[in-house]
């Protein structure tokens, strides 16, 4: 297979999967652009809560990737009964993951309070955070079927449920935040109401469509024979668990530089959150072509076929830098345009925009390195990968942010260019870990 028929296929695949994983990213942006125009403080208090928030569902996403290469591969070799015990196993394992990770971060919220943050930001964050919280159980569960799903190389049904699920989330926000049909005003904990009331809701859906639709059937008819095995269970965690470390020191990373920028003002926060939150829409573009690749390299893996896994990956890399290129050039046009969207407060906008050029020179960084770590978890290679994130992100980007915005006054400039460093080591160090791996395609005997 030459690299145009993997440029094609890869395509494909990932079109729907990208949609879909803008599903989850769309949701906080149509919170923050809402929340943006009651005011400048409940912006700043979402990127306070949303930090918090986005390390739980990152890292609850990252568990449920470990159904995914097994699927891929199962499928690849036929084996469709082994894919209804991964069925019922996994889904165990990523009710019980959302579950704690629910009751986590309703019960670590009061302590937003004590971070060193303005008082009237974090008294809005703290109940917005536990409300939002609840919602990661349905989101697991929506996960669950989801990596099932792109498992089998099923994509379309997670895009459309996950366009329902933000017209939901965006229609409850209107009348929630604003208070609209005769509701009451809720401003910032509208929005969560509205993003937990779209996650069970899609929860449903997909679940639905699973167990409705005839070409499932030979997954689930079984459910209630399948036993739960809790061999099957660690396979699951050892690939689920490093990607959701994975993920989660990544987020964190960003998460902890909400918190740094709240140490310098309200301003810079709500700054911050507008740039985080752009970024963060092209990095979910990313990961669904990092999904798309972990299932296209698991299933050759499945079926042997080293030149073309290569390939696969190879294919996968290019796409992403391609599309991050494009998205670099927009942020650098339009770096004082795209804030506007989301605030109207001008020395918030004048902030922000500066910010969008450092998002920009590390958008091909970004691209790259989830791509890469899409690649690796397709051959399960899922250790290394995850020290190389804490390097990057905790031994580079963090204190280089921490140093350059606090010890060289270089404020919310120094945080962001902290990020771009990180990024960078990332990229280039999970690029050269993959073609290390299938250099000259040989038999990939990856020891973890």
């Amino acid at each position: 297979m030459n690299y145009k028929q993997h440029f094609n296929k890869t395509i494909n695949l990932a079109v729907p999967v990208v949609l879909s994983q803008l599903g989850h990213i769309m949701v906080t942006v149509a919170d923050s652009a809402m929340v943006g125009q009651v005011g400048t403080v409940p912006l700043a208090a979402a990127a306070l809560a949303g930090g918090i928030l986005h390390v739980a569902m990152l890292f609850g996403i990252g568990v449920s990737y470990g159904v995914t290469p097994p699927v891929a591969n199962a499928n690849g070799k036929k084996n469709f009964s082994y894919i209804s015990i991964l069925f019922k196993n996994g889904l165990l394992l990523n009710s019980i993951t959302g579950l704690l990770l629910l009751l986590l971060v309703v019960s670590i919220a009061p302590v937003l309070g004590y971070m060193g943050q303005d008082q009237s930001v974090s008294d809005l964050a703290i109940p917005y955070l536990q409300i939002t919280g609840a919602s990661i159980l349905p989101l697991m569960i929506f996960q669950h079927f989801r990596q099932m799903l792109e498992g089998l190389a099923i994509t379309r049904p997670m895009m459309v449920v996950s366009i329902l699920s933000n017209l939901i989330n965006v229609g409850l926000n209107y009348i929630l935040i604003f208070g609209k049909l005769g509701f009451e005003p809720m401003g910032l904990n509208g929005a969560g109401w509205a993003t937990l009331i779209a996650r069970i809701i899609m929860a449903i859906m997909i679940a639905v469509y699973f167990f409705w639709h005839s070409r499932f059937k030979q997954y689930w008819s079984s459910f209630k024979d399948v036993k739960i095995q809790f061999s099957e269970i660690r396979k699951l965690t050892a690939v689920g668990l490093p990607s959701g470390l994975q993920l989660a020191f990544e987020v964190s990373a960003f998460s902890f530089s909400s918190v740094m920028a709240g140490w310098i003002g309200a301003t810079s926060q709500a700054a911050h959150q507008i740039s985080l939150n752009v970024s963060a829409v092209t990095y979910m573009i990313a990961t669904g072509v990092s999904a798309s690749a972990t299932i296209r390299v698991g299933n050759f893996l499945g079926e042997q076929n080293w030149p073309d896994l290569r390939k696969a990956g190879f294919a996968c890399m290019i796409l992403v830098s391609a599309f991050m290129f494009l998205c670099c050039l927009v942020f650098i046009i339009f770096n004082h345009e795209i804030p506007r969207l989301y605030i109207s407060d001008m020395e918030v906008i004048n902030l922000a925009g500066p910010i969008f050029i450092i998002v920009a020179f590390y958008q091909v960084s970004d691209g790259l390195q989830v791509v890469g770590l899409g690649t690796l978890r397709g051959i399960s290679d899922v250790k290394i990968p995850t020290l190389v994130t804490v390097l990057a992100y905790w031994l580079c980007a963090i204190p280089t942010g921490y140093f350059l915005a606090l010890q060289f006054n270089q404020g919310l400039l120094g945080i962001w260019v902290g990020l771009l460093v990180g990024l960078t080591v990332a990229g280039i160090l999970h690029f050269l870990r993959f073609r290390k791996l299938t250099n000259l395609g040989r038999s990939l005997s990856v020891t973890h």
